[in-house]
């Protein structure tokens, strides 16, 4: 074994807290989980990235590990090869659903086992990236071509929300500085907030969890609130077509694009037919065979929120950018509850891609905990510099991983069920979609 070949990797599941968030599917329960990957050298270099925590992806990661030993972190592809060959996917894997209690609800592309081998792929290729930074004394923003921008714009993204958990009542668990986020003058409060914060220029309201009626008078008292702002609106395929193309005409003016209003691609091309602002989706293009489809449709879809976590790694979006620009469709990025560690990787990518048409998502807002070393990431202006330092460029702080795994330890979650948690406030709740 060479001295830079990798011996070992290690996995480490993390829990932070999380708000209590609204959405299609339910609500965000009290603990999110995430997972630490360190990949150790022969020589002691040491690697990192950050993944899904849920069980099955830490059994996909146990599965997949075996294959990069001995490896050199510049082996990506044959890192890929053995992943695709370790974890198969099952035949039925059909549609983003899951059975849940005998009910169809829909999920997000990430949590699909469809995913499983992009999912791996991509936690492994970023960890090794970082090794070849390390390694070349280069960011990895060089390694991936070179910086289109030195700061990535991000977006403040809202949610309805509850004051605090159901289950957090009598318990040391802080609430959220936000509050209650349900009328419209609460929305714009948290905006607010947020923005003098982070300094964000552009606005995402994720909808879909109450009537929607009450979802349109937020989103124009935003936009009377911030005017010229850009905003979005996010339901999660939770509207019927009628419902998308009512709204819309509600909003005419307001919104720079739409994001999943309809459930699948073909509700979203009905929607298409008859929307003047573009489409956008982080559900129905999550794939190349998906964003084939949509092409074949003469691209309904005009927007994708690409996601590295589960589109197989930052080589492979930078090659999704490459087909938007092609076909004439903008390019931005999803995101889900995390820490810095993807953040820095986004952010890394996203100066990497000069097809980059709008500001990213991220949940970093909500989020209190922190994995790197340094604390918190600091954001100016809405925007989020490309660090400079080799690899990544963020280390892990010790103290903090050791923290947030005594926090998945005792925190009993080990699959994110918004559906469930939900059902402690309304046990009638039933997930079906679209339910508007």
């Amino acid at each position: 074994m060479t001295s830079h070949a990798i011996r070992q990797v290690r996995v480490t599941p993390i829990a932070f807290r999380d708000p209590p968030l609204l959405n299609a599917a339910g609500i965000h329960e009290p603990w999110a989980l995430r997972a630490i990957l360190e990949i150790e050298t022969a020589s002691g270099l040491v690697g990192i990235n950050e993944t899904y925590g849920d069980q099955s992806m830490l059994d996909v990661l146990a599965k997949a590990a075996p294959a990069l030993q001995g490896l050199s972190p510049w082996d990506l592809n044959t890192m890929e090869t053995r992943v695709q060959a370790m974890v198969k996917v099952p035949v039925q894997t059909a549609g983003h659903t899951s059975e849940f209690l005998g009910e169809q609800i829909s999920l997000a592309p990430g949590t699909h086992v469809s995913k499983n081998a992009a999912k791996a792929i991509s936690a492994f290729e970023v960890a090794m990236l970082d090794l070849q930074g390390q390694l070349a004394n280069a960011p990895v923003v060089d390694l991936l071509g070179g910086a289109a921008r030195e700061a990535v714009p991000f977006s403040a993204y809202l949610f309805f929300k509850y004051a605090e958990h159901i289950d957090q009542a009598g318990t040391d668990y802080p609430a959220d500085p936000f509050g209650e986020g349900l009328a419209p003058e609460q929305m714009v409060a948290q905006a607010r907030r947020m923005i003098a914060q982070y300094g964000f220029k552009s606005i995402k309201l994720k909808a879909g969890a109450l009537p929607p009626e009450q979802e349109v008078a937020a989103l124009l008292a935003l936009a009377k609130a911030f005017p010229g702002a850009p905003l979005r609106i996010d339901p999660n395929a939770n509207w019927s077509v009628a419902t998308s193309l009512n709204v819309v005409e509600q909003l005419r003016g307001v919104l720079e694009y739409y994001e999943d209003p309809a459930p699948g691609l073909q509700g979203m091309a009905e929607v298409a037919q008859q929307c003047e602002v573009p489409l956008a989706t982080n559900m129905v293009v999550t794939d190349y065979k998906e964003f084939a489809e949509n092409v074949r449709l003469g691209c309904p879809v005009r927007i994708v929120l690409s996601d590295h976590h589960y589109w197989g790694g930052l080589r492979t979006t930078q090659q999704l950018s490459r087909l938007c620009q092609t076909f004439d469709m903008g390019l931005s990025m999803h995101s889900n509850s995390h820490l810095g560690i993807s953040l820095i990787a986004m952010t890394h990518l996203a100066a990497s891609v000069p097809h980059l048409s709008y500001a990213c998502d991220t949940h970093y807002p909500w989020q209190d905990e922190e994995i790197v070393q340094g604390g918190r990431l600091t954001f100016e202006n809405g925007s989020l510099r490309v660090p400079r330092g080799p690899g990544l460029g963020v280390r892990i702080d010790p103290e903090s991983l050791a923290r947030l795994h005594d926090n998945y330890l005792r925190c009993g979650i080990r699959a994110r069920d918004d559906l469930g948690q939900m059902r402690k406030y309304d046990p009638t709740f039933t997930g079906k979609q679209p339910r508007y």
